[in-house]
């Protein structure tokens, strides 16, 4: 996380606290809609999600 912003981590290097998640894009919005980033990150405030919605409908295409 870099300012407020998800980092999308594939291949589960980066260092830090990190969050998990389904690979269903509705789980990313009950996410959203439960504000559980913050939470689960431990920081305050929203969270840009952008890239995360990004990976997740780049991954729906490959499949």
């Amino acid at each position: 996380m870099a300012h407020g912003e998800l980092v999308v981590d594939e291949r589960r290097r980066l260092p830090g606290r990190g969050a998990w998640l389904h690979r269903d894009p509705a789980c990313l919005v009950k996410a959203e809609r439960k504000r559980a980033f913050p939470r689960a990150l431990r920081v305050p405030g929203p969270l840009d999600t952008s890239a995360v919605r990004a990976a997740l409908e780049r991954l729906a295409t490959e499949e």
